[in-house]
């Protein structure tokens, strides 16, 4: 496999001044930013190290916001007014989430335009204004990591989101202040990083599972020309369904049948079944210890409670298979992606489906964002690689009757422009209702409505006599237009396809605007919010440490510690975000010989009784 240079920790960094924009993996358990410059690429970290964001936000009633680990941190903790795997709400209506909120936490405002609105920290906010919290997490992480403003970006999002979801995605990266040059499916970015477009030719299975989405994408790779040839997926199917999973498990076998899943305290057992779900990716079987009560759950028991989710993952991809008319024979690799494809069982399956060892050489939590990256720099400099992505689900209008015209396919490839003639019903007809769906079933209704307007002046001719003719034109976003032109007098129409229930023009100049008046405001409250959790942080890391090794510390350590420890929480409570910082860097010095003691013991302790020649 020929895979990319792809930075690791220790080498030289990559260079930045002709970075001109970034790769962003939008995810729904998490997110990544990632850069690349000749070829090269890099997922940046953060100050405190993290190449991974949880994509979880918190909204204090005060106004402050949160975003990432400390907002995760309160959400295992049950806390109120925290939100995550918001990817799943995209492009949905209200009425579409009432169908899926039997077990979530979220809390619907009442309205009546059919705009999702989550009640959260003394506000409504739309699934759209809270991603976009999180991709300016991300741009201004991006920022201090390579030193210049960053206004643009590739952001990827799942083969199968629809054009109301990928409509979402580009909104809520303009109110984060970002130009969006693609929306490239996660898949795609994925071979991107793998490589595959440099010389290897077949064709290649990507197999996606991540935190709250799956997706399976088949793509022919031939004289440097990237070709989707099918997609399949569910945009509410991944690792959260694991967790939630393992957690019914853990109340049923303490005998809990008061507490729901959908329930407020629900936050700290599914943190401990998601812990769980980690240590048996390498282990046999773990205790878990809630309610007062041990349980030990084996991969086994873990295997079978998540079998029937990842039996589904297979059924897609039998039909995508079938959908690209090709048997598993053709298939020459598999390309894992996701986190939590790192399940053994998850690789088993795919393994037995496939027949074939699956590709898990980057590390799946980050082959998305590198790829959006290298998609960044040939859209910035030039060198863009030839891809041809596809519609994930068919385009067309309500006709007499209510049924659906599909004028474009799924799976057809993308950018393109499809034309259908269409004629007036009645005498005298002088306008033509087009209502835009997106979906595969026969009938209108149990589509996606997607748009409605109405093209007017046609002449009143007799029934059947007038031509409008109806173009669709899809980007290499996947976002659509429509056109209609009535061909006698040249009567035209054009729209550009919004979800009914999506952020209106007006609104989304208003928060822009908003957002501009108070971005310096904001930026020095974001910072200086972020001082203080990391101050915080780092206390109550050491006051843990300190329980645990006490013992260890040497004469006047404790002393020294306690009271930089007391600067620290005086700093905290001021104003100063450079104070803040530097006090906490100098906890960290004071406490380092105490924490390199701790290491020493822990190494000791994990050698203890081991031989030499068993380690070396």
């Amino acid at each position: 496999m020929n895979l990319l240079q792809i930075h690791e920790p220790g080498q030289t960094p990559l260079p930045h001044s002709d970075v001109a924009a970034v790769g962003i993996d939008l995810g729904t358990t998490h997110s990544a930013v990632a850069i690349a410059s000749d070829g090269k690429a890099e997922v940046l970290q953060n100050i405190h190290g993290h190449a991974l964001v949880p994509s979880v936000v918190y909204y204090a009633e005060d106004g402050n916001i949160e975003v990432g680990y400390s907002a995760k941190a309160r959400g295992d903790r049950g806390e109120k007014n925290v939100i995550s795997s918001i990817k799943r709400l995209m492009g949905r209506g209200a009425e579409d989430i009432k169908k899926i909120l039997d077990n979530s936490l979220y809390d619907l405002a009442e309205n009546n335009s059919g705009m999702v609105r989550l009640k959260v920290g003394g506000r409504e906010l739309t699934p759209v204004e809270i991603s976009a919290d999180i991709l300016r997490h991300l741009k201004v992480n991006a920022e201090k990591s390579i030193g210049k403003e960053v206004t643009k970006a590739v952001i990827t999002v799942p083969a199968y989101f629809d054009d109301a979801a990928r409509t979402a995605t580009k909104d809520a990266a303009k109110l984060a202040g970002l130009e969006v040059l693609r929306l490239v499916n996660e898949p795609t970015a994925a071979a991107l990083a793998y490589g595959l477009d440099k010389g290897i030719e077949g064709i290649y299975a990507v197999y996606d599972l991540g935190g709250g989405t799956f997706d399976i994408s088949l793509l022919k790779l031939e004289q440097g020309v990237f070709q989707v040839l099918a997609t399949g997926g569910d945009t509410a199917l991944g690792g959260d369904d694991f967790d939630q999973a393992v957690a019914a498990w853990i109340l049923g076998e303490i005998g809990n049948n008061k507490l729901s899943l959908a329930s407020e305290q629900v936050g700290e057992l599914v943190a401990i079944a998601r812990e769980a779900k980690h240590k048996l990716t390498e282990i046999d079987k773990t205790e878990i210890n809630y309610a007062g009560q041990k349980i030990i759950l084996s991969r086994m028991d873990f295997e079978g409670i998540i079998y029937p989710y990842i039996e589904k993952t297979i059924a897609v991809c039998e039909q995508a298979l079938e959908d690209a008319n090709l048997t598993i024979s053709e298939v020459k690799g598999v390309v894992m992606v996701g986190g939590s494809t790192r399940v053994p069982l998850v690789l088993k399956e795919v393994h037995k489906f496939f027949g074939k060892e699956p590709l898990t050489d980057v590390n799946p939590d980050e082959v998305v964002a590198i790829g959006a990256a290298l998609q960044a720099q040939g859209l910035t400099e030039g060198s863009d690689n030839l891809l041809l992505d596809v519609i994930p689900l068919s385009l067309g209008l309500e006709t007499m009757g209510g049924l659906t015209e599909k004028l474009i396919y799924r799976n057809t490839p993308i950018p393109v422009s499809m034309a259908q003639e269409f004629t007036t019903y009645q005498d005298g007809q002088t306008g033509l209702k087009i209502h835009v769906v997106q979906g595969e079933r026969e009938m209108s209704g149990h589509n996606r409505s997607l748009a409605n307007f109405e093209l007017l002046g046609i002449p009143p001719l007799p029934a059947g006599i007038a031509r409008v003719n109806v173009t669709f034109s899809v980007d290499a976003d996947g976002l659509l237009t429509v056109s209609a032109e009535e061909k006698t007098i040249g009567k035209k129409q054009v729209v550009s396809v919004r979800p009914s229930y999506g952020i209106e023009p007006e609104q989304m100049e208003k928060m822009l605007l908003e957002s501009m008046e108070n971005a310096k405001s904001d930026i020095t409250e974001r910072l200086l919010v972020e001082a203080r959790v990391e101050a915080n942080r780092a206390i109550m890391e050491l006051d843990s440490a300190l329980k645990q090794d006490a013992d260890m510390l040497l004469e006047g350590e404790w002393r020294r510690i306690e009271r930089q420890v007391a600067v620290l929480r005086n700093a905290a409570a001021g104003d100063d975000r450079d104070y803040i910082d530097a006090e906490v860097q100098e906890l960290g010095r004071i406490a380092q010989p105490f924490a390199e003691r701790r290491m020493d013991r822990a190494i000791n302790s994990a050698l203890k009784g081991v031989k030499v020649g068993d380690v070396f």
